[in-house]
């Protein structure tokens, strides 16, 4: 299974240029879609579930055209979007027989086999009769996900899934996409979120401004920090230099003033050390060093 992004552009109406030029190959295992809030994830996730059009390029599944095929490719996929609804009138089960039913399956037998097998798989089992609109923010993402997979879709495409979710949440609904992913499945999932990426994927793509910024691994992204994260211990007087003058990645206070964790080439004239980069040093050194060198390059040549 493979899906493959040639030259992909989306200019809406009013002239606002959402993707710009992406290329993309994508393969079983979970792909993780990094950027910050209007970088173009969504309107790249509308095109790959066949919601919107893109304005040029194209898209293969299995050598599949979207624009040809699109009522082949739909019955591949599952979609969860960032802003999931459900009938609040039906109980979990209901709704879940509901979606089931659009899917395709006619036989009620089977929707009763897939409802009770994809509620064991999300945790959701002892709440089946439960109303929907009476789930918890993160038993509601649970049947987000559990609609999206009750066909047994080989895509599926989750759009910021663990926004509003507390901490547990977050990491049981994680745990939720590794275990799907270890069929051949592709998963595609989109976030603003870091740590939804660093937890789960093993490759990745950074959207910045509707382009495509980066492409691999987040081991690969990670290293191109090394040697930019430094730990530096500030008074307070320091504190604010330091926070006007860099990227600051975290603050704690102390009782001799404060251990501030910045992304920098080497930030002289304080008391710093470097520090091991995580994913979300990357990003920030991605963001703001080697986008804005780029950016500088093409504005002077």
């Amino acid at each position: 299974m493979e899906i493959v992004i040639q030259g992909l552009s989306k200019i809406y109406p009013n002239g606002n240029k959402a993707l710009e030029d992406i290329d993309l190959s994508i393969g079983t295992g979970i792909f993780g879609l990094l950027g910050p809030n209007g970088a173009g994830k969504s309107s790249l996730m509308r095109i790959l579930v066949t919601l919107m059009r893109p304005s040029t390029g194209r898209v293969t599944v299995n050598g599949m055209d979207l624009q040809k095929h699109r009522g082949e490719i739909r019955r591949l996929l599952g979609y969860l979007p960032q802003d999931f609804r459900y009938f609040p009138k039906l109980r979990t089960s209901e709704f879940l027989d509901y979606m089931a039913s659009l899917s395709g399956m006619r036989q009620r037998r089977r929707r009763r086999e897939a409802i009770d097998r994809i509620l064991e798989e999300v945790g959701l089992f002892e709440a089946r009769d439960k109303m929907a609109s009476k789930l918890s923010g993160g038993m509601k993402r649970r049947l987000g996900i559990a609609q999206a997979l009750i066909h047994e879709p080989k895509i599926l495409v989750v759009d910021e899934p663990t926004t509003g979710l507390d901490p547990e949440e977050r990491i049981r609904f994680r745990n939720l996409l590794s275990d799907i992913s270890t069929g051949e499945v592709i998963i595609i999932l989109s976030t603003h979120i870091v740590g939804d990426i660093s937890s789960t994927c093993n490759h990745m793509t950074l959207l910045n401004k509707g382009r495509v910024a980066f492409t691999g691994s987040p081991e690969e992204l990670i290293q191109k920090a090394r040697g930019y994260v430094w730990q530096i211990r500030a008074n307070d007087e320091e504190y604010i230099r330091i926070n006007e003058k860099f990227p600051v990645i975290s603050t704690v206070p102390g009782k001799e003033g404060w251990l501030m964790q910045v992304v920098s080439r080497s930030p002289e004239g304080y008391d710093a050390e470097p520090v091991e980069p995580n994913l979300e040093h990357a990003y920030v050194h991605f963001m703001e060093n080697v986008l804005q060198e780029k950016v500088e390059e093409e504005a002077y040549g």
